[in-house]
């Protein structure tokens, strides 16, 4: 069953994909301009572009649990749910920056203000590295030290998880549920870590 699914997976290409996730956030920005997201667009798009960059990049980290324990490989796709997942945080920064807040004082004010857009901008800082060498030159000249570099996502993805929940009011269960998941995704790579250290 997985050998078939996997097979089938191996034949999708990926720049589609990329041509797709490209569109998003265009398609988002039409529907602002043309009234469908409410009386507040700019928050339904700052909101949108976050909550996908955080499922982008908890698909991300189910890639190797998924392939290691279900037997379902996705790996190809791995660097495109990551630079995906760069590219919409990168959005809703910028959609915060300069649709939202617009004074640039205001912007490191709430920075050092507001403990939920530090821990969101302290995942974006950490996402930078990640996405610059998501590539295979860099792969190439870093050897080891690439992996090790690219360990940071699932600190980038506990980061993010924690900004949704601080930023939610009250109690919302959504925003649990992806920190549970991320938790989850976490919990398998140490788990599987441990075990590799003794086999």
């Amino acid at each position: 069953m997985t050998d078939t699914l996997n097979a089938y997976i191996r034949r999708i290409p990926t720049w589609p994909l990329y041509m797709i996730g490209g569109i998003y956030p265009a398609w988002l920005l039409w529907q602002g301009l043309t009234g469908a997201l409410g009386v507040d667009p700019v928050k339904v798009m700052e909101h949108t572009l976050g909550e996908r960059a955080l499922q982008l990049l908890i698909v991300g980290l189910f890639v190797s649990p998924l392939r290691r324990h279900v037997g379902i490989n996705l790996l190809r796709f791995r660097r495109l749910i990551g630079v995906m997942a760069f590219f919409y945080v990168a959005l809703h920064l910028l959609v915060w920056l300069v649709l939202d807040v617009q004074i640039l004082s205001q912007v490191w004010a709430d920075i050092l203000k507001r403990p939920y857009i530090t821990v969101g901008m302290g995942a974006f800082v950490l996402m930078l590295p990640l996405a610059i060498t998501s590539n295979n030159w860099s792969m190439r000249k870093m050897g080891p030290a690439w992996r090790r570099l690219h360990k940071l996502t699932y600190v980038t993805g506990l980061l993010g998880g924690l900004h949704f929940v601080m930023l939610a009011k009250g109690f919302q269960i959504e925003p649990l549920l992806y920190m549970a998941a991320i938790l989850v995704a976490l919990m398998f790579r140490v788990r599987f870590g441990f075990f590799h250290r003794f086999v």
